[in-house]
This record gives C-alpha cells, structure tokens and sequence, in this order.
C-alpha cells in the first residue's frame, strides 16, 4: 500500500479507493506485470477510481430522479427518448458492453422531464448488468414512479466480451426489448414505436 500511496504524489485518496488500488496491484503483479516500472505505478490507483466511476450506479436512486421533475399534464400520447447513449459493463467478464436505449411511455395525467430518462438509464446502466436486466430495470422503474398507460424500452448494443474474447463476432449486434400496458396491449402501439425509433422487426 505505500508505494500506491506514493504513486499519487501526496495526493489523498479515501479508504474504499485505497483497497480497491492495493488489490489492483495483486492483480497486476499475477498478471505477470512489473508495478514498479514507470507507466504502472499509477495505474491501481487509476483503475480503482475508474471502476468507482463506471459503478456510481448503486450510489443513485432512480425513482428519485423521475419523482423530482414530474408534471402533471393531460397529454396521453406517446413520449420517445430514442438514441440514449448507454456504456456499462457485463457482469460476466467486467468487459464493457454499449449501445441506443430507446424508452417511451404514453403519460397517464403525469409527464417527466426529458434529461431524466437519460438518466435513469445512466444510472442503472453504471452497475454490472446484464443487457436483459437493465432493459427490465429501466421498464419497471419509470413504470412503478410515472404509472404511465404503458412503457417501452428497447436496447441494442455491442459486446466486447463476445467482440475481444470468446467466440469474437465484431459486428454482432444484440436487441432486447420489453414493454407493460398499451404496448402489450395493443399491436398498432407497438408498430407505431418501433416506426417511430426507425426498427422493423418481423
């Protein structure tokens, strides 16, 4: 641990960090790696705050981000966040997955501010997730706070653990997608968003 403590000039760092570093360096010396040498020697600091970053997921609430800007309003039709950046990393083998969240929702005497479905998505995005989970998770939560007539979110997105390792397929491409209310309920709801988000599926 000192030499981590060196590593970072001075600099203070909190506890949780400092044993995410130390067992960073394990790692890294495992790996057959040479702590010492001058490119590394800040490098478990680094990746211990990076991880933290990529994780800040579990600090946040979501509901509590779509309780803080909701509006009452009339408008019952389709609202759609389409093209939502998402990075997270698969919990199988910590290698980052990204892609397009698409959510949308038909009010039901409630809308929520626009940059807070971005963030919901953000938020449990930034945990170790599994594709199918988080395009759950997203559904359920502005499902279970808006109480919408229906939601729908829809995920595509690239792998690296199937892109740099295993069977390492770059171009693949996984979609999953999951729905409550008018968007089960009714076909022509449906094919009305995946229109609108530009998707055909047969």
């Amino acid at each position: 641990m000192k030499e981590i403590i060196e590593a970072t000039n001075n600099k203070k760092i909190d506890d949780k960090t400092k044993k995410l570093a130390d067992l960073y360096s394990q790692i890294i010396s495992l790996l057959g790696e040479d702590l010492n040498r001058e490119g590394l020697q800040k490098t478990p600091v680094r990746v211990a705050k990076s991880m933290q970053f990529l994780t800040n997921g579990y600090d946040q609430n979501p509901e509590e981000i779509i309780k803080s800007a909701m509006f009452k309003e009339d408008y019952q039709q389709m609202v759609i966040v389409k093209d939502i950046e998402l990075y997270s990393l698969c919990e199988h083998h910590l290698l980052p997955f990204y892609g397009k969240a698409h959510v949308a929702y038909i009010p039901n005497h409630y809308i929520v501010g626009l940059s807070k479905i971005p963030r919901v998505v953000e938020v449990f995005a930034r945990r170790l997730q599994v594709q199918e989970r988080l395009t759950t998770q997203i559904k359920d939560c502005i499902q279970n706070t808006l109480n919408p007539l229906g939601v729908a979110v829809v995920i595509e997105a690239q792998h690296l653990c199937m892109q740099m390792r295993g069977v390492e397929k770059q171009n693949s491409i996984t979609v999953t997608s999951d729905f409550t209310g008018a968007f089960i309920n009714s076909v022509a709801t449906r094919q009305e968003l995946l229109s609108l988000i530009g998707k055909k599926f047969n």
